[in-house]
């Protein structure tokens, strides 16, 4: 995200997609964030959520009535649902010079993981409970990588409509928790891909007992035979994750077999 100042009296807002082609465009009141004019009203009401809460944390935020000219760049095509929304927040927090997390809490419903994410260099390993939040430097960086991959499903999920199924849903969730910071320990200790495939199971088992969601392995990839497929993020869509026991050209027609043009490796996906 790029501030600069603007002549006039308003925020300029233009987010420019992967390609470098603007996406939205907005011109945003000073005096409530209201959109003056915008090219998606849903975008304009989520920058306005997002700018009033700002002013909770900082008043001093804008005070000053100055103009800004503010751009916002994607890495990755919109569709992917790799966090953007939980960037954007933690990039307005780091220029109104407040906690990221503290705002997206006030925002969101969700775990915040992909906001302290948005700030880090390096794998985390993320802790959410009723009494902490806390986030650690991960060394995950497993042997195995070359033999995983990634999968857009074709579909853009809502994390606030998933997040609101998985708080409808979930039951157990202290027993859940235990399990996947179990599974989560376990993962760092996986010297080999058939011990790491064993807790991709588990942790699928595991959600899947505790929310009764349909496991992606159970309704998309019953024919899979060269590993394992989990589902990622939100469950039904955006990414999944798969090991394979073959080459990646064979892996990657197999998923392509299917329509799901966009495969990632690893190293592909990861920094």
């Amino acid at each position: 995200m790029e501030v600069k100042a603007h002549r006039g009296t308003d925020l300029v807002w233009t987010g420019y997609d992967n390609s470098g082609k603007p996406w939205f465009e907005s011109d945003i009141s000073i005096f409530d964030f209201s959109a003056i004019k915008t090219t998606d009203k849903a975008v304009s009401d989520k920058l306005q959520k997002i700018l009033k809460k700002v002013i909770r944390f900082n008043c001093e935020f804008l005070d000053k009535w100055n103009a800004f000219k503010i751009d916002t760049y994607l890495e990755f095509p919109r569709d992917w649902g790799l966090g953007s929304s939980s960037t954007l927040i933690y990039l307005v927090a780091k220029w109104a010079d407040i906690e990221p997390l503290e705002l997206y809490f006030a925002c969101e419903n969700g775990s915040g993981y992909d906001v302290a994410v948005a700030g880090s260099k390096y794998p985390l390993e993320y802790w959410c409970t009723p009494e902490d939040i806390s986030y650690t430097k991960s060394d995950f960086n497993p042997k195995y990588k070359d033999q995983l991959y990634f999968v857009h499903l074709g579909k853009k999920q809502s994390s606030e409509d998933s997040i609101k199924d998985y708080l409808k849903n979930v039951k157990g969730k202290d027993d859940l928790v235990k399990g996947i910071g179990e599974i989560t320990e376990a993962i760092q200790e996986a010297s080999d891909v058939s011990s790491f495939e064993k807790l991709m199971v588990q942790h699928e088992d595991l959600i899947s007992k505790h929310t009764g969601f349909t496991k992606v392995s159970d309704h998309i990839f019953q024919d899979y035979n060269f590993g394992k497929v989990k589902s990622l993020g939100a469950w039904g869509g955006d990414f999944v994750m798969a090991t394979s026991d073959q080459d990646a050209a064979t892996t990657i027609n197999y998923f392509k077999n299917k329509g799901l043009n966009t495969v990632l490796t690893y190293n592909e996906m990861a920094l």
